[in-house]
């Protein structure tokens, strides 16, 4: 129960931390309005980080129900844990967009009359409308993610160096930061780059339920793209590493 537990937390602190930085670049008055894609990309990337640092050492941080399952798939991840880790990510998600509705609900009544850029600061939406190469996009790019935190032996609690034992969650936290900002900078350009159901269908239903002022509907004709895209890719990376490795 505990790794479930944190899980939900360290997802949570990911979707607030994210969809926060596009909420802050986006919402009417907010002061960092007009910050762009660099810093939405940084942001991001600092926002698995801080899941990671937080869930790292108890859950090992998959903060991703597509991480699970390319991780089981790989054989480096229990299919026992699979469902309730995937329930954890998504709940996590989903109150993590909560907390950003309640942080900016001035700022989303300043932008009531801009559905979309409401709906942006929840979920993703493809820059151009082409569900399939859309989501082509999300699979190839949560490939590449799945496949380097493989590479990276992302798989242990912790590992022993002489006499001390350090966490991996504190060790790994980085370099996937830095891989999520160099996703987002080089292939998040299509359709913002969710690669994470958690991320995208758990705001979205956020955004369905929550009285948002002004709000359009949640797009539900695209939000298969954002789950099936990842999933997909995951798969994918487990094969090509088992492959390789």
């Amino acid at each position: 129960m505990n790794q479930y537990i944190f899980e939900l937390i360290g997802t949570l602190v990911l979707v607030l931390l994210g969809d926060g930085v596009c909420a802050a670049c986006s919402l009417n008055k907010s002061k960092a309005k007009g910050g762009g894609w660099v810093v939405i990309s940084l942001a991001w990337g600092f926002a698995v980080m801080m899941g990671v640092l937080i869930a790292g050492p108890v859950s090992g941080a998959h903060l991703n129900p597509a991480v699970t399952l390319g991780l089981a798939l790989a054989g480096k991840f229990s299919w026992s844990l699979v469902p309730g880790y995937c329930v954890a990510q998504m709940v996590g998600g989903f109150l993590g967009a909560c907390l950003v509705w309640v942080f900016y609900k001035d700022h989303y009544k300043a932008t009531a009359e801009e559905p979309d850029t409401i709906l942006g600061t929840f979920c993703t939406m493809p820059a151009i409308w082409n569900p399939w190469r859309n989501f082509l996009s999300e699979a190839i790019a949560t490939c590449l993610l799945v496949f380097v935190i493989l590479a990276i032996g992302f798989e242990g609690n912790a590992f022993q160096v002489g006499p001390v034992t350090a966490s991996t969650g504190a060790i790994g936290a980085w370099p996937v930061a830095c891989l999520i900002m160099a996703l987002g900078m080089s292939l998040g350009g299509t359709t913002g780059y969710a690669m994470n159901p958690a991320r995208d269908l758990s705001p979205r239903c956020a955004h369905a339920v929550l009285p948002i002022a002004g709000k359009r509907d949640s797009c539900w004709s695209y939000s298969w793209v954002p789950v099936v895209g990842p999933m997909v890719g995951a798969s994918i990376a487990a094969g090509i590493f088992l492959l390789v490795f």
